[in-house]
Formats: structure tokens, C-alpha cells, sequence
């Protein structure tokens, strides 16, 4: 799937993916979530920014339904979700990754990525059943650590791994559930400059005919991959746009970085 030029703006329904109308969390007289307006385009990479507290991984919990909304509405390919559980929202396609590494340390990179392929065979659950059974899923779970550049490790334990590598796996198990919506939840949080570059570019090279929504701090992350950004501030839209125009909106800047001197730029 080619991608749409950064910037481009004008959308048809067919366009969106995901749609949210008026999304709004409420904790006891505490709004997190509020009044939030959000288009992704199918086939982009959709980055959701916002200082500390913004309101970031509610968002991603409202959109998972790991939370109720007070109020607003979500649709995905059209379909209302806003009232349907995560089982069901993953069974449309809406896949996520978290924080931190969620992947089973003592089993081999191979096992991991075999027990996302699990679903198709209906066995998810079944940890029980003979590892024969599960046998003809080793070609597609070599393609798939071979797509995350980690084929050589196939049989390493996974515990073994740095922590890039991990998240590399963990993409690797998302892609397993053959997601139609990748929900990516700080991919590079906590890694050096030499993981960052490596997971950003894996980021990229999967994202190739499907649809990414990732919360990330990395701001060379965003401006590298991201064809567009939505700023929250305190659960608000603050702005939309591409890297280069929000980079420069004086509001993000304040909110951001404390300064409107410059162009945002990009620590964690």
C-alpha cells in the first residue's frame, strides 16, 4: 500500500480506519479524556503526542475498551465499537502492544511468536496440547522473526534478549494476531540511541500495508516515521498536522517543551 503524502488533509470515510467523535473519561470529577476528535488514515502512521498527563494512555485504553467512555463514540472500518469488549475489538483487527515488554521471558523467541499464531488454530488456551500440534505454525513464526530481523535467535530463550530485542519480538507477536490496527504504546521507551534507531526503522518496515496509532516521546522518532500527530493537552486536541507544522505551533512548543523559542525538538 502506498502511503499518502504527509499533510494531506482531505479524507474520505473510506480513508478513515479509525474514528473517534466527541471521546470523553471521566474519573470522579477528574476529566482525562476530553471532547476528543480523532481521524487515522488506513495505511499511515498516526502518532499521538502530549507532555506527562495528557491523557495519552487513557486514549489507548478508551480505544482498546480496557475503559468505558463517559461519553463519544469510537468507530473502526465504519463499525460502531464504542460499546463492544477488547476480545471483540481484537477480533476486528485492533492489536496493541504496552510499555513495557509483554512477552513470556522463558520460552524461545519461536514459542512466543508461535502462541500469537495460536488463535488461528483456536488453541489460545490450550497449553496443554502436544507441541506437535502446533508444529505447522514454525514456518509462519520464521517468516515473522525474519520480518523483525530475528531469525537467527529463533531457538535463544527469550529472557536472554536485551531489551530492544525484546520489543522487537514483542512487535513480532503483535503482527502473529495479524493486526488490521497496530496500537504501539511507547515502542522505544527506556532504550539507547542504537535500539531507537533499529526499532524505528522495524516500526517503518511493518507498517507496509497496515495502519499505525502510537503513542511515542521520542520526537526524532515522530519527525523520522510519523505521517501525521495529534497533540493532546490536558485530554484535549491541542493541535493536528504534520511533524513540520505542529513542530512549529507556538501552543505545542509552551505546552511541550515550556518555551516558544525554536521548533520542538526531542528528548523523551
Amino acid at each position: 500500500m502506498s502511503r499518502t503524502p504527509r499533510g494531506t488533509c482531505l479524507m474520505t470515510m473510506s480513508d478513515v480506519i479509525l474514528q473517534t467523535s466527541r471521546l470523553t473519561k471521566e474519573f470522579k470529577g477528574f476529566t482525562a479524556v476530553s471532547d476528543v476528535n480523532l481521524s487515522v488514515r488506513r495505511g499511515s502512521i498516526h502518532a499521538l503526542i502530549g507532555p506527562n498527563g495528557a491523557g495519552k494512555t487513557t486514549c489507548f485504553n478508551l480505544l482498546t475498551k480496557f475503559l468505558e467512555p463517559t461519553s463519544g463514540t469510537i468507530h473502526f472500518n465504519g463499525h460502531d465499537i464504542t460499546r463492544e469488549h477488547p476480545a471483540q475489538i481484537a477480533r476486528r483487527g485492533v492489536i496493541r502492544s504496552f510499555q513495557i515488554s509483554a512477552v513470556f521471558p522463558h520460552l524461545t523467541l519461536m514459542e512466543n511468536v508461535r502462541l500469537g499464531l495460536q488463535r488461528k488454530l483456536g488453541t489460545s488456551y490450550h497449553f496443554w496440547r502436544s507441541e506437535r500440534s502446533l508444529s505447522q505454525l514454525n514456518d509462519r513464526a520464521v517468516q515473522l522473526l525474519t520480518e523483525v530481523g530475528l531469525q537467527e535467535l529463533a531457538d535463544e530463550v527469550t529472557v536472554n534478549l536485551p531489551y530492544g530485542r525484546k520489543r522487537a519480538l514483542e512487535i513480532a507477536t503483535t503482527l502473529a494476531m495479524e493486526p488490521e490496527l497496530m496500537l504501539l504504546d511507547e515502542p522505544t521507551q527506556g532504550m539507547g540511541h542504537e535500539d531507537v534507531d533499529r526499532v524505528t526503522q522495524l516500526i517503518k518496515k511493518v507498517s507496509a500495508g497496515r495502519t499505525i496509532l502510537m503513542v511515542e516521546h521520542n520526537m526524532k522518532v515522530i519527525s523520522t516515521i510519523a505521517d501525521r500527530i495529534t497533540v493532546l493537552q490536558r485530554g484535549a486536541v491541542l493541535a493536528e498536522g504534520p511533524y513540520e507544522e505542529v513542530s512549529k505551533n507556538p501552543q505545542v512548543m509552551e505546552a511541550y517543551m515550556g518555551t516558544t523559542d525554536g521548533q520542538l525538538q526531542g528528548a523523551h
